[in-house]
């Protein structure tokens, strides 16, 4: 039997003014070593940092699980584990709650009830910290349940802090694992000439022997760097640092949803001569654009079987995005939210991103499957944090460094139709992962 919720509590809360940069700042209170997990959340120049947590939530290919201080709950899923999420965290005894955290690409396998791809490990990780900061230029707000940790956290955002002189050490995207991209990909054209699918996007490893200091690349990665959102966290089962170029979704107190498909890609060389260049080309090239408005066509598609008719528009069509080493066709699609329709249902319909998977996506995903050699994890899932007003904000990772079970690697990927040449493809990884592998600090 679950044990008796404990009583509903209040957050309390701080302002602190605050001298030091609010990125080096949130980076130091990440690496203070307050508590054993944290999140780092950057959206719109506001750096949010969740410490601890009073709740959990967990989801596994067959279980979905919440701890709440004397709060326990941990039952099957129903059809897909998105349906309980907000079921449960209604249950969590805090008011005025934000819970961050993280999906991995394998939950999208989960929901669309392909279980036989999913293994043992964690699908799906959410927290409720026991303090947050939320850092913009010259002030943040603490706020927590935990008064102790709420002072030590604010006495340090009221010092002054100096950035360490870091050295980054980059890795050589070079040939690892390239001629098994390379068949990969020519793999993955022949399926989509046999009509299996439209396009897919496959991805590449690039293992890092070296040890990392995430905090430490985060910081030189973001400086060097121009994200959609970025992210830092440790959460016991991954460790991460990332600089997303699009998110998966967004969705306002007031239901608005909002979708950014990035596909179409040329490299941003620091040439401001050559990069007009490359943008010219990349706007003139069918395959590009073919690969872009497919994709944009999937994200209205969805948005629109679960919006109010009418609401789903695109806006910015095809214009182009600098994403730090990597510049690409963007577009934006809105919807509004039935009445009483929460976020996640938002969530179920646009996880995965199309343009980290493929189109169809359950077709994209049986290919998947076939031609990379291990599980995405964390690669092309989701960093994510929910309010208890309905606001939910995804973004999508991709330009990452991973650590896991005392292994480093990044990833990258491109996307593949039928006129896709596999050593271009090829090169398109690197130009992405160069807005990682330049900016690697070394660990301990």
């Amino acid at each position: 039997m679950p044990l008796e919720a404990p009583a509903r509590q209040d957050n309390e809360q701080l302002t602190v003014d605050l001298v030091a940069d609010p990125l080096l700042a949130a980076t130091r209170l990440t690496e203070a070593g307050l508590t054993e997990t944290h999140v780092l959340y950057e959206r719109d120049g506001e750096f949010a940092v969740a410490l601890g947590a009073v709740a959990r939530i967990t989801v596994t290919r067959s279980q979905i699980s919440l701890v709440a201080g004397g709060l326990r709950r941990s039952q099957p899923w129903r059809r897909t584990p998105l349906e309980d999420i907000g079921e449960l965290l209604a249950e969590v005894p805090l008011a005025g709650w934000r819970a961050y955290g993280w999906a991995g690409f394998e939950f999208a396998y989960a929901h669309a009830g392909l279980l036989d791809q999913v293994g043992e490990e964690p699908l799906l990780h959410l927290v409720i910290p026991a303090v947050e900061a939320r850092l913009s230029a010259g002030a943040a707000t603490v706020r927590g349940t935990d008064p102790a940790l709420l002072r030590k956290v604010a006495d340090l955002l009221a010092q002054p802090m100096t950035e360490p002189a870091y050295q980054p050490v980059p890795v050589e995207l070079g040939e690892a694992g390239a001629t098994q991209y390379r068949a990969a990909v020519a793999g993955a054209i022949e399926e989509i000439r046999q009509g299996r699918l439209q396009k897919v996007i496959l991805s590449r490893v690039v293992p890092v022997a070296q040890p990392v200091d995430l905090a430490g690349t985060y910081l030189v990665g973001r400086r060097g760097n121009t994200p959609a959102r970025s992210f830092l966290l440790d959460l016991g089962d991954i460790r991460a640092a990332g600089f997303s170029p699009e998110t998966v979704l967004e969705v306002d107190a007031n239901g608005r949803v909002t979708t950014q498909p990035l596909a179409g890609t040329r490299a941003l060389t620091g040439s401001a001569e050559e990069d007009r260049r490359l943008e010219a080309d990349l706007l003139q090239d069918s395959k590009e654009i073919y690969e872009h408005a497919i994709s944009v066509k999937v994200a209205h598609d969805e948005l629109a079987e679960l919006c109010r008719p009418g609401s789903v528009e695109v806006h910015g069509f095809m214009s182009v995005k600098k994403r730090g080493s990597a510049q690409h066709l963007a577009s934006t699609v809105t919807g509004e939210l039935p009445a009483g329709e929460g976020p996640w249902g938002a969530f179920a319909a646009l996880f995965p991103a199309v343009t980290s998977s493929g189109v169809p996506k359950r077709a994209a995903y049986e290919t998947i499957a076939r031609h990379e050699a291990q599980p995405r994890g964390l690669y092309s899932g989701a960093v994510f944090y929910a309010d208890s007003d309905g606001t939910l904000d995804a973004a999508l990772v991709l330009r990452t460094v991973f650590q896991r079970a005392g292994q480093t690697w990044l990833r990258a990927g491109a996307g593949i139709i039928e006129q896709s040449d596999p050593d271009r493809e090829l090169e398109e990884t690197c130009e992405k992962l160069r807005s990682v592998a330049p900016h690697l600090v070394r660990g301990n």
